[in-house]
């Protein structure tokens, strides 16, 4: 059962004395700082205020998906019938996703702010209790300042509630100023802040939270543009911290699909998945705290048991040619079926083929967070309750093995815990079937029989050619988490023909090695080899998850890889609209988001961002 943060909006609060002949300026109709924050309840209420901007429909509810998501070669926006956005690289300083977005993480930290300033209104709350909540505030701080830098560059550093309107005039800190007070914040949470296996959900933030993004924020410090790449090593500091906590003992999930099944059916993993933006219920309550994830970027269907999806997104052919043959991440997130129409209960899947046409892998939507495991009946039409992962434990190896190749190139250490993750992900079934002995006499397909080595699961037919058994191909897996009923064995089993009128035929089996998951020694000859493998399966891994425009740019390549991109998809689909996605692209224009025309018209102290 999802845990739910329940919030308090305003108290009304009615008079019945009589009236007064002077000016109350105490407000009536919402809380005042003054008299409030004196319960340990009343400071659950105003931090899970500041929780609920992470999914706002400005934030990871809605906008965040289409701002930090789909500017990338992972996936692009599918609707060419919405003209501008950031999305298309040809948003202007007016643009209402990017204002909304500005305005909510300005709003998220004006809350903070406000409850830090209050929180020790009234000391008799346990200092345990209010050091919780004071490390808690302190980080969603640092974190929306962290979106912030990374979206806008250098912004207004506000460290103090806004009090009058001359406070909305401030001019903005440098990125380092930003980055510094980011640090220094999420530092001083990690030590108030509570284990997540006390408090048992990733919905809230945790030491392992703490932790893990303070890797991420050093490895961004690391990159463009601050270039400090002395912050690898406090990469690696965090990065053992959080590794070495026995007490949360993360690991990643042995199964890919079901760290998003588990975020589907609003369960929680905290072993792989450490940090969540929280959503929940079906809007059918008056505590609306449902977002867009599956909805906006999901498997496109009007069938609303399995979920409806408008599918906003889609997924390009260098993501879909990124996998390698083994790599079952694949087909989870690039599933290979359509939801059957109404009246087909959920789930109910029409399988496709592999993709040969280059054109087409443009053309279908990413599978990664899938309606059809919502348990929560009806479904809303247009909303859902499926959590926004914001740091996974897989996260985590990935960025420790990048800070570990970047000083030292690719040690053993590093590229072992590629290889983990790799294997997790990779199949351990039938690879392929070689005919020894095609026989003779069959005047119908054989019956297949798969047994012993060490497993089960595999299902296969049998092609029969003018008598002679000529191929045997493996059956579809019909929920779609993998392409094939491969099986999982830990020895080639036995591949026995009967039937089928002939005889004589022979078929032995292959089966994926865990080693055939390892990276090859091509990539690890060298840190800049290493290095692009990482970038890479970073995608291979956490596409979909918002971070891979932030990673092009920290590694310097948005510009070129998105120039790769159009001319790469103007040979796949020439003269499409969608290659103007990539195309537009402007440096120093685009490496940043406008600053919103409403803050510049506020703020008389606001200098706008280059090239805007």
């Amino acid at each position: 059962m999802k845990i739910r943060h329940i919030i308090i909006l305003g108290l009304l609060c009615i008079s019945t004395g009589s009236c007064k002949d002077f000016l109350d300026t105490k407000p009536k109709d919402a809380l005042f700082p003054g008299n409030y924050y004196k319960t340990a309840e009343e400071l659950d209420f105003a931090l899970t205020a500041v929780y609920h901007c992470l999914g706002a429909d400005a934030m990871y509810g809605n906008n965040a998906l289409y701002l930090l998501g789909w500017t990338a070669d992972e996936g692009f926006m599918n609707r060419s019938s919405i003209a501008t956005g950031a999305f298309r690289l040809n948003h202007a300083l007016g643009d209402s996703y990017v204002t909304a977005f500005w305005r909510e993480l300005f709003n998220g930290i004006n809350r903070a702010n406000i409850l830090l300033e209050n929180v020790d209104n009234n000391t008799a709350i346990p200092q345990e209790k209010r050091n919780t909540v004071k490390g808690e505030a302190l980080f969603l701080r640092a974190y929306f300042y962290f979106l912030a830098v990374q979206n806008f560059g250098g912004v207004p550093l506000k460290l103090a509630s806004s009090k009058s309107a001359v406070d909305v005039h401030q001019e903005k800190a440098t990125v380092k100023q930003v980055y510094d007070q980011i640090v220094n914040d999420m530092t001083e949470a990690e030590g108030l802040v509570q284990d997540i296996t006390a408090l048992g959900f990733g919905g809230r933030v945790s030491k392992s939270a703490v932790r893990g993004i303070l890797m991420r924020v050093n490895l961004y410090m690391a990159g463009y543009p601050l270039k400090e790449t002395a912050r690898y090593d406090e990469v690696i500091k965090w990065g053992d911290k959080l590794m070495g906590d026995g007490l949360a003992a993360h690991a990643i999930n042995p199964s890919f699909p079901n760290i998003f099944i588990t975020m589907a059916q609003e369960k929680y993993d905290i072993k792989e998945s450490i940090w969540e933006a929280e959503f929940s219920g079906n809007g059918s309550d008056i505590y609306v705290e449902t977002g867009r994830n599956g909805w906006i970027n999901g498997i496109r269907t009007t069938n609303t048991n399995t979920g409806r999806s408008d599918g906003y997104m889609s997924y390009t052919a260098k993501l879909y040619n990124c996998y390698e043959p083994g790599d079952l991440r694949k087909y989870w997130c690039i599933p290979l079926f359509d939801y059957a129409n109404l009246p087909a209960v959920s789930g109910t899947k029409n399988l496709i083929g592999e993709i040969t046409s280059e054109a087409t892998k443009y053309l279908r939507y990413p599978g990664k967070f899938r309606r059809e495991y919502e348990t929560l009946i009806p479904k809303s039409a247009t909303r859902s309750p499926i959590n926004v992962p914001l740091l996974r434990y897989t996260d985590v190896l990935l960025m420790y093995a990048e800070a570990l190749n970047e000083k030292s190139g690719p040690v053993a250490t590093a590229v072992n815990m590629v290889n983990e993750i790799r294997r997790r992900g990779w199949s351990k079934g039938i690879k392929s079937f070689t005919i020894s002995n095609g026989g003779s006499g069959y005047t119908s397909a054989p019956t297949v029989t798969i047994s012993g080595g060490g497993g089960s699961g595999a299902s296969a037919k049998a092609v029969v050619t003018g008598g002679v058994v000529t191929a045997i191909t493996l059956d579809r897996d019909p929920t779609g988490e993998a392409f094939s009923l491969a099986g999982a064995y830990t020895s080639a089993p036995t591949v026995t023909l009967s039937g089928g009128g002939g005889s004589g035929a022979q078929v032995t089996a292959e089966i994926y090695t865990p080693q055939d998951a390892d990276v090859k020694a091509p990539f690890t000859a060298s840190k800049e080899a290493f290095r692009k493998f990482l970038q890479d399966e970073r995608m291979r891994e956490l596409n979909f998850e918002n971070m891979r425009r932030a990673d092009l740019i920290r590694w310097e390549i948005y510009e070129t890889v998105n120039r790769d991109m159009a001319a790469t998809m103007s040979t796949d689909i020439p003269g499409h609209v969608f290659i103007s996605y990539y195309s537009n692209i402007e440096v120093p224009k685009h490496l940043l988001l406008p600053i919103p025309n409403a803050e510049m018209l506020t703020n008389n102290k606001m200098v706008q961002n280059p090239g805007w």
